[in-house]
């Protein structure tokens, strides 16, 4: 729903058929998922429960949603079809938080819950609860249609529904820790207890736990998956780095791969096999295969629509690969680089094909690590593709891959400190 549109009172979702981009109806809404957070604070929107046909129901996050409009749902296409199951820190909106009491800040006055509105946060892909239509009177007494018992207050106007701020429980360190990037919050688990690592671990959402453990030393990532249900273990490396998710299933003992991998979709089951073929510390090794492909017909405004997605990192939407037939690695023949400052240059219409850095030598997949760095050293480059000797794309190296494999080991410990002229300019 892009900004400024109108907001969309939850009511109005339940039982809402839910399509994929063809026009197939994949199932209904039977409920929303949301977080709690500390405080007053609006709760975020996780996704949808949606009923398919098989009355299985699953779990739909809203990064995989489109549109909502006009009494329905619209989706990427992409489902996991594995049975939903509630977490710790959610909460089902129509099966926990409608009908509910709680009280009205300015006067004290208890109310119940008859419905609640959900919108999406401007310029970004994350949604929030951001009012609450109530009733006056006591329980029970609802559906009276008393004149003026029945009003619409912001989410700040009512307690009763946040997350207590005491107890131990891993919700309240999650809410505390909900906007540390990636990186702090993998510090914050890196010296917790096992125990607690492993309780703050299953609450974290699937996408989530993925940044995360991707930042996480070797051993703290191999220990949390283990404690995982082999089910779960699965979506996590499913939604990692496909480069990370191969090197965290290569430290596992054969058989935990094999039974992990065949739990996978077999497109990203098949992306892991294809990575752990290579070499360590090879460009094959470090490369994903989930970088920017276009066709040669492809326009200046196709490339920077698909530079805007914010689920990429500064590296991989530096640049987008055009090649022939297939769109995903390997991909048919492997033409060129366009850069992301030439695309703000040229028209939109333009097609790429036209505006090709194909000067550039690709990486080939053996190349070794010092290889790669002197490339991106020689040639300032943030990434680069990685060809086979078909001439096909496999995938691209980022250089955030090759820091990561320069540093020491055990560079994630080591403690991050500013000069102590850059700390306080201000004398403060």
């Amino acid at each position: 729903m892009p900004a400024g549109a109108p907001r969309i009172f939850v009511s109005h979702l339940s039982g809402v058929a839910v399509f994929d981009p063809a026009g197939d109806q994949v199932g209904r809404v039977r409920d929303l998922v949301v977080m709690l957070r500390m405080g007053q604070r609006p709760p975020r929107l996780l996704g949808l429960v949606v009923e398919l046909a098989t009355r299985r129901r699953i779990f739909l996050p809203m990064t995989r949603v489109t549109a909502i409009q006009s009494g329905q749902v619209i989706t990427t296409g992409v489902l996991n079809v594995r049975r939903f199951e509630q977490r710790p820190t959610e909460r089902l909106v129509f099966g926990e938080l409608l009908d509910r009491r709680v009280t009205l800040t300015e006067t004290g006055e208890e109310v119940t819950v008859l419905d609640l509105s959900v919108h999406q946060l401007p310029a970004r892909r994350e949604w929030e609860i951001d009012r609450v239509f109530v009733r006056k009177g006591r329980k029970g007494s609802a559906f009276r249609r008393a004149k003026g018992e029945a009003l619409t207050v912001e989410w700040t106007a009512v307690t009763g529904f946040s997350l207590e701020e005491q107890g131990q429980g891993a919700e309240n360190l999650l809410a505390t820790f909900e906007q540390l990037r990636p990186a702090d919050l993998a510090n914050v688990l890196h010296h917790l207890s096992p125990k607690r690592r492993a309780e703050v671990a299953a609450a974290l959402d699937d996408d989530r736990l993925a940044d995360v453990l991707e930042e996480l030393p070797e051993d703290d990532q191999i220990e949390i998956l283990g404690k995982l249900k082999e089910e779960r273990a699965a979506d996590v490396l499913e939604a990692m780095d496909p480069d990370d998710a191969a090197d965290l299933l290569g430290e596992l003992p054969t058989d935990e791969q094999e039974r992990l991998l065949s739990l996978m979709q077999p497109g990203d089951a098949a992306d892991m096999r294809r990575l752990m073929s290579y070499e360590d510390r090879t460009a094959g090794g470090l490369m994903t295969t989930e970088p920017i492909v276009l066709r040669p017909d492809a326009t200046v405004a196709d490339a920077l629509a698909r530079v805007r997605n914010p689920d990429l990192s500064p590296a991989l939407a530096a640049q987008v690969y055009v090649c022939r037939p297939p769109d995903e690695t390997p991909t048919g023949k492997y033409l060129g680089t366009v850069h992301f400052q030439r695309l703000l240059r040229e028209p939109p219409p333009s097609l790429v094909s036209s505006i090709l850095d194909s000067d550039l030598q690709p990486l080939d997949p053996d190349a070794d690590l010092p290889a790669i760095a002197g490339f991106f050293a020689t040639y300032d480059m943030v990434a680069a593709p990685v060809v086979d000797e078909a001439g096909s794309l496999l995938g691209a190296v980022t250089v955030d891959d090759v820091l990561d494999h320069m540093l020491p080991e055990d560079w994630r410990e080591t403690e991050f400190h500013l000069p102590d002229e850059e700390v306080a300019s201000d004398g403060s």
